[in-house]
């Protein structure tokens, strides 16, 4: 039976609320804001982020994975708004969402921020918060891993920590012996070079090297707001690694226009299939279209 999944990330959702800068005052936010005011208004769209949305429904997925940056500066008002959008998707249940560095620009108390995503990011098999977060959906196992943590003015990385590094290790190994198809989901780029130092994990090398050990059938992220294919590959194990463009990017920016995944994943004779659709945004109809389609097999 085919498993079919969404995968849209980083939409950047505007408008930035009034007087969004002075809420928990942190300079950093002033950066932020200037940045959005300046330039990235100009290209995040709210009404492309809407159509997105829309249109991952109308296709009917099984699930949909959303691998963060959701708000832009950490406004207590920005998660208010992004939560009624992040609702729009319907059930908690049909979204899962592990948060991007936006998410976390800057400290803030869970009550005022991600905690009101939570819901979005429970781990089903411990029936708590810790991490990374599991759900299971069919024979599919979501891995969420939060790296998301307030960096210096002009950075825009993220830590795992080796809490996370250690439970993912044992996390891997167990849904693997268990026949799970394994989909770890993460904001940034998980290895070395996939990113620019400034903007990459601390600890980039470490969850590379846990995926090499492992293995896993598939890895997806955002934060570069492109379309990334990139691969882990060790002498057992060989594993996609899949980017995707900011959920609301216009035509006419440096970035590609705004774009989602759907994968339909399978099992037949024993191995993983993966057969995967991207849906760009089409400006001149005002709408998704299909994009280029490929197949990815025996992943691991």
């Amino acid at each position: 039976m085919t498993f079919s999944l969404a995968h849209f990330s980083d939409p950047h959702l505007g408008p930035l609320p009034k007087g969004a800068v002075l809420q928990d005052f942190a300079f950093k936010k002033i950066i932020g804001a200037a940045s959005w005011h300046m330039n990235r208004k100009k290209h995040h769209l709210p009404q492309i982020a809407d159509a997105l949305r829309a249109d991952i429904l109308a296709a009917n997925p099984d699930h949909v994975a959303f691998t963060g940056d959701l708000v832009n500066i950490s406004a207590a008002a920005e998660f208010d708004q992004g939560l009624k959008w992040l609702n729009g998707f319907g059930s908690s249940d049909f979204v899962s969402f592990t948060p991007g560095n936006h998410d976390a620009y800057v400290k803030l108390p869970l009550a005022k921020g991600l905690g009101k995503f939570s819901n979005y990011m429970t781990n089903e098999i411990a029936k708590d918060e810790s991490l990374p977060f599991i759900r299971l959906r069919r024979n599919v196992a979501l891995i969420g891993i939060h790296a998301a943590c307030p960096q210096l003015l002009l950075g825009a990385g993220g830590t795992v920590g080796t809490d996370q590094l250690q439970k993912l290790d044992t996390n891997l190994q167990s849904l693997r012996e268990r026949g799970f198809y394994r989909l770890v989901m993460i904001h940034h780029p998980p290895a070395p070079g996939m990113t620019s130092n400034i903007r990459s994990l601390s600890d980039a090398s470490a969850l590379e090297a846990v995926l090499k050990k492992q293995g896993a059938e598939l890895v997806i992220h955002g934060h570069n707001h492109q379309r990334n294919f990139n691969e882990i590959v060790s002498d057992t194990t060989r594993i996609p690694v899949l980017g995707v463009p900011s959920a609301s990017m216009a035509a006419g920016s440096n970035h590609p226009p705004a774009a989602w995944n759907r994968y339909d994943i399978e099992r037949y004779k024993g191995t993983w299939k993966t057969h995967v659709q991207i849906r760009n945004w089409n400006a001149e109809a005002n709408s998704f279209s299909d994009g280029d389609s490929f197949n990815l097999e025996g992943a691991s």
